[in-house]
């Protein structure tokens, strides 16, 4: 998920997705915004690994708020979860690192996923809906890097 611009209703959308479907990882990319929309991120039965974006102001109550149930640091973000070696970023990148199976970055609003060999790019576009008019996350099921961009 990215770009949540504080819309709770949509954040609570996006929670139950991914409880419902059994998640066991959320990626943020960026641009929660404030810390009362991250609370909402504390009703998810997983962990949750975030970037901060260019509108989230708070940085320190976001990261306060986030410990509870995951973490939030400046991009990138790099780590492994299961078999795969995820980056993820607030901005696109022109180049991703070689060690990347996964690249998840949002700040254009706009979902994409593509495709080169063994490297798998997301951006699951915007949860808020508010600059493209369509609230969005993705899905990745990291046996197949099989990618579904979902309304909300």
């Amino acid at each position: 998920m990215s770009d949540s611009h504080d819309n709770l209703p949509a954040i609570r959308q996006a929670v139950e997705i991914f409880n419902r479907v059994g998640c066991s990882l959320v990626i943020h990319a960026g641009d929660v915004v404030a810390p009362f929309a991250a609370r909402e991120l504390r009703n998810l039965r997983c962990p949750v690994k975030a970037v901060f974006g260019n509108c989230d102001g708070e940085k320190e109550g976001l990261a306060t708020i986030f410990r509870e149930f995951g973490q939030i640091v400046a991009g990138p973000l790099v780590f492994s979860h299961g078999h795969l070696r995820f980056y993820v970023s607030h901005y696109p990148l022109e180049q991703p690192p070689a060690e990347a199976e996964v690249v998840v970055f949002g700040h254009t609003h706009r979902a994409q996923v593509n495709r080169d060999g063994n490297l798998v790019v997301v951006n699951p576009g915007e949860v808020c809906g508010w600059v493209k008019g369509v609230s969005t996350v993705a899905l990745l099921d990291p046996a197949t890097l099989v990618v579904d961009i979902i309304p909300l």
